[in-house]
């Protein structure tokens, strides 16, 4: 059964991985983010409360969000996405730092709300200091540094270590809201993960691309016009030399962004229509322009590419009873009644060797992976026939009596997903759009107010 706190790959839930980009590190970043002075507090500080130094910069259901918040933010987002503080790129930068913030301050208001309506619960929804710890030290960890060194890091880089705690804080206990709320109503059952393993296995002879995304919201950003001129100015620093993954992790909406948008080997016809036409335009190694589709725009960067294969190779097990050609009518239709009762309690592949073991005379073996060419007769003909985890009828050949199961179909070369994988994949797909939702309707009741 899945739960909320076993999948962590939805961007929206926004809890991956932060790889730095050490490059942008610099005093001269202080200074590009609203004109502030590089000799700053260390990382330790306190977070100073507006007053005279500091003005609102926004008011998120009466809660402030001062200017030294927003700052902060942005130098958090310049150094942990790669992208240079270039005059055209701060007001981006600006933008997607207060929307980060608004949204983390809608998802707290939210939490504590929860929390304290569920005030008699001996699970606290918010993440625990020590929680926030960990993910920073595993943070450090995938950076090959300590967590002092990160530490100084960011203090070289006159970043509020606060404001990195605050958004792993959030990150942490969203996803576990949502995945408390709507985890255990999400429901993969075997007929979604076997029709898309079937429209996997049906486009494997079909080009194959391995592909990272960007995954721009419109909505989130205030329309397709913005959505394309942000994708835009992205594009520009990913030319300069920014990090996609480190840029995806950062202003992804996708749920490959905690991968740092990697999305894997796709085929053509699993992608919309507009992105699958600048596939086919593409060259290892080239990035798209802008590709609005269905209220976001895409960048997609194209690693690598495998030609079509005319190849299918299939991984085949079976169940078989022994008898000889000239075998008596009556035993040939007592091991057929025996194999059709085992087929019709057969759930693929997995529960062959158990089925075996509970049958006299029935034994299970691996027949290994082989190009359908290869094979002949009847066996072809279930290959060619049955998709992942089917079950043939039975087989009579000169040895005995078979129940021929195909375990995995693919196209030479190729890279199918495991029926784990994709299960995965459409679980973290529905609660992420369920995250969506639940924040669209936060911010849509909300009062906010920048400034």
């Amino acid at each position: 059964m899945h739960n909320g706190l076993t999948h962590r790959g939805a961007k929206a839930l926004r809890c991956g991985a932060i790889l730095l980009a050490f490059a942008a590190a610099s005093p001269a970043m202080a200074q590009a983010v609203n004109g502030a002075p590089s000799a700053e507090a260390p990382s330790t500080a306190p977070r100073p409360a507006p007053g005279m130094n500091e003005s609102v910069a926004a008011v998120i259901n009466d809660e402030i969000v001062s200017t030294y918040d927003l700052r902060q933010r942005m130098r958090l987002l310049i150094l942990t996405s790669g992208v240079q503080p270039t005059a055209d790129a701060l007001q981006q930068i600006e933008q997607e730092a207060l929307r980060s913030l608004t949204d983390e301050r809608l998802e707290m208001q939210e939490l504590h709300r929860i929390q304290k309506r569920q005030k008699d619960s001996k699970d606290s929804l918010i993440a625990t200091d020590k929680e926030v710890d960990q993910e920073i030290t595993a943070l450090a960890r995938s950076n090959n540094l300590t967590y002092d060194q990160l530490k100084n890091s960011f203090a070289a880089a006159n970043v509020d270590m606060q404001s990195l705690r605050d958004q792993i804080r959030t990150q942490i206990s969203w996803q576990r809201l949502v995945g408390g709320m709507y985890g255990s109503r999400i429901r993969v059952g075997d007929d979604q993960v076997a029709s898309q393993m079937r429209r996997l296995a049906a486009t494997a002879s079909q080009p194959q691309y391995l592909i990272s995304e960007i995954v721009i919201d419109a909505a989130r950003v205030g329309g397709e016009a913005a959505a394309e001129n942000g994708a835009n100015q992205l594009i520009a620093q990913l030319q300069k030399g920014a990090p996609f993954p480190s840029v995806a992790r950062q202003f992804s909406a996708s749920t490959t962004a905690a991968n740092g948008g990697d999305a894997g080997w796709v085929s053509a016809n699993q992608e919309p229509p507009e992105v699958t036409q600048a596939l086919e335009s593409l060259r290892p190694g080239q990035l798209s322009a802008p590709i609005p589709s269905n209220g976001d725009v895409y960048i997609i960067y194209l690693r690598d590419k495998q030609a079509a294969s005319s190849q299918t190779l299939v991984d085949l097990k079976q169940l078989a009873i022994r008898m000889p050609k000239d075998a008596p009518q009556d035993e040939v239709a007592a091991a057929t009644a025996t194999l059709t009762g085992l087929k019709a309690q057969a759930k693929g592949c997995a529960s062959l060797d158990a089925l075996a073991a509970k049958a006299k005379g029935v034994v299970a073996a691996d027949l290994g992976e082989a190009e359908i060419t290869e094979l002949s007769g009847p066996f072809k003909t279930a290959a060619e026939t049955l998709q992942p985890d089917e079950i043939s009828q039975p087989i009579r050949t000169d040895v005995g009596l078979h129940l021929v199961a195909v375990c995995s179909k693919r196209s030479g070369g190729a890279n199918m997903p495991t029926k784990a994988e994709v299960e995965n994949r459409i679980y973290s797909e529905q609660l992420a759009v369920m995250s969506r939702r639940y924040l669209r309707d936060l911010r849509n009741s909300a009062d906010i107010e920048t400034r």
